[in-house]
C-alpha cells in the first residue's frame, strides 16, 4: 500500500505505509475539528512530539486499547509506562531508531513541553520519517529555526509545518521554513482549531506557490495526502 497521510485536525496525523498505521500526537475526543473519535482509531505505533494536552490527550487510552508502541522522548515514555503502557521506544533529540515501517529520527523543535498533570515532559521535538515511499518531516510545534535547512538537506517528499501563530510559528515564518526545507510537497497544520490560531491556509498556500519550488497541499480535517 502506498504511503498516505490523513489530517485528523490540529497536530494529529494518521500515516499508513505498507501494512502499518502510525498516529502522530493523538488529540481527538476534545478537539473541535477532529473528524473521528479516539475509539475509532486502530494503529500499531504512536509518535508523540511533546507533552501538551492538545498532543497527548488520547495517548494512553489509544495505546492501551490498541497495544500500539509509543515513540517519544524518554520522559514521556516513562510517563506512559507508569500508566501501564508496556510498549515504548524512548529516544531524544538527534537520535534515530529503526522501526518496522522505516526509520524515525527525532528532530529539534523550539517549544515547551509539560504534561497535563504537571509532570516534566522532556524536550519538545519533531519527527523525520524515512519510509519505503519517501521522506516526511513533521515540524510539530515549533518556532522557525535556521537548522531546518539541514533537516531538508537530504531531500524531503513532504514537510508538515504549523501555521497557527501565537503558540507556534505563524504563516510568514512557515513560508520561510519551507524555503529552508525545500520539500516536494508542503502542508500546514496546527491552525483553525480555536479562534486564537485561526489562519487563512489558502493564502499561505498561494505564498508557497509563488515564493518556493514546493507544491502546497491544503486539506480539511479528514483529508488525505499521498506521497
Amino acid at each position: 500500500m502506498a504511503t498516505e497521510l490523513t489530517w485528523l485536525g490540529h497536530g494529529t496525523w494518521l500515516i499508513t505505509t505498507g501494512n502499518h498505521r502510525i498516529l502522530l500526537d493523538p488529540f481527538l475526543d476534545e478537539s473541535p475539528t477532529a473528524p473521528i473519535k479516539a475509539d475509532q482509531v486502530e494503529v500499531d505505533t504512536i509518535l508523540v512530539s511533546h507533552g501538551h494536552f492538545d498532543h497527548v490527550a488520547d495517548l494512553v487510552s489509544i495505546a492501551r486499547r490498541t497495544g500500539a508502541t509509543v515513540v517519544s522522548c524518554f520522559e514521556i515514555c516513562e510517563w506512559v509506562a507508569k500508566q501501564g503502557i508496556e510498549k515504548t521506544e524512548p529516544m531524544n533529540l538527534g537520535g534515530g531508531i529503526d522501526l518496522p515501517f522505516g526509520r524515525v529520527t527525532m528532530t529539534v523543535a523550539h517549544h515547551s513541553s509539560g504534561l497535563p498533570d504537571g509532570t516534566y515532559g522532556g524536550n519538545a521535538g519533531g519527527f523525520h520519517l524515512a519510509v519505503d515511499d519517501g521522506t516526511i518531516y513533521f515540524a510539530c510545534d515549533t518556532a522557525l529555526f535556521s537548522d531546518m535547512q539541514q533537516i531538508g538537506a537530504g531531500g524531503l517528499d513532504l514537510a508538515v509545518v504549523p501555521i497557527g501563530d501565537r503558540f507556534t510559528m505563524g504563516p510568514a515564518d512557515a513560508v520561510q521554513a519551507i524555503k529552508l526545507l525545500k520539500p516536494r510537497l508542503a502542508a500546514p497544520a496546527h491552525y483553525n482549531t480555536w479562534p486564537p490560531i485561526q489562519q487563512d491556509a489558502a493564502a499561505w498556500a498561494e505564498r508557497i506557490r509563488a515564493e518556493t519550488d514546493s507544491e502546497p497541499v491544503v486539506v480539511e480535517p479528514g483529508g488525505k495526502i499521498g506521497l
